[in-house]
């Protein structure tokens, strides 16, 4: 039986690639504009499991995706590194010179901005995906126009690169999670990685206190991002990634944490994608 896929954006982009080197060609893709939309598709039941990038080591945290992930109630299965190579391309036969706009996703253009300072003949403009804005200009024959894209949408749409690689620090990795609506259950020996989330009161000290019990429990913390819970002022969630040798240091630290803090929350116990 094909699994369904939900990814971002349109064959081309990254989310494709990491469904590609995932599941390699057992899949049926669902291409949904907008990260809402994607949730929306593992709701209703059209996929089985949805791709989302979470994190870029040049632009930092997709802030909104945590919500998303918390909100819907989605369970992290897995997780997996990409390598992203960040290109301008556009219609065969130009040079920079001739570009004067470039679209792109946000996250794009971001990793990109040194790059672009030395160009700014050229104007910056945020689109949903870069393979839909691939696509869009060989199908428009947008002349002056570019878009930033991994190698493998230029193929797709037949553009010409004009510059690779302009992502402005080597490398340049995305972290992409899986989701599922419904929780896939591994065996604790192959779980050596969670994320969790829990909210603490603006005192001082709360949060040191919740980072000694991981280091006492021997759990290696490499990822904390903080976000405020709007209805209570001064208040704050905090979405948390821990890896460790054996699953009972994570299970004692679990249950210290769901006594020491508010709302605890397991989103994902998986499999580090980085071993």
């Amino acid at each position: 039986m094909e699994t369904r896929i939900a990814i971002q954006g349109i064959k081309g982009s990254f989310h494709h690639q990491v469904a590609e080197e995932i599941f390699q060609e057992t899949t049926l893709l669902d291409e949904c504009m907008s990260f809402e939309s994607l949730v929306a598709s593992l709701k209703e039941n059209k996929t089985q499991k949805g791709i989302m990038a979470l994190e870029n080591s040049i632009a930092g945290s997709i802030i909104p995706n945590y919500a998303l992930i918390d909100n819907n109630d989605l369970h992290i299965i897995g997780e997996h590194y990409l390598d992203i190579d960040m290109n301008l391309m556009a219609i065969k036969g130009q040079k920079i010179e001739d570009i004067k706009e470039v679209h792109s996703h946000p996250m794009a253009l971001l990793q990109c901005a040194v790059f672009f300072k030395q160009y700014p003949h050229i104007r910056l403009i945020e689109s949903g995906d870069t393979a839909e804005t691939a696509r869009r200009i060989k199908e428009e024959n947008l002349l002056g126009t570019g878009a930033v894209a991994g190698p493998i949408a230029a193929k797709l749409y037949d553009l010409e690169i004009i510059a690779s690689g302009i992502h402005t620090a080597k490398p340049n990795k995305t972290r992409f999670v899986i989701v599922e609506t419904q929780n896939t259950e591994f065996s604790k020996e192959q779980i050596n990685k969670a994320s969790v989330k829990f909210e603490l009161e603006d005192t001082p000290g709360n949060l040191s206190t919740v980072l000694n019990v991981m280091n006492n429990c021997k759990l290696n913390l490499t990822k904390i991002q903080s976000m405020p819970v709007i209805e209570t002022p001064f208040q704050y969630s905090f979405f948390v990634d821990v890896v460790f040798e054996k699953y009972e240091y994570y299970e004692e630290a679990k249950r210290i944490l769901e006594l020491m803090t508010k709302h605890f929350k397991v989103l994902g116990e998986y499999k580090n994608g980085r071993v």
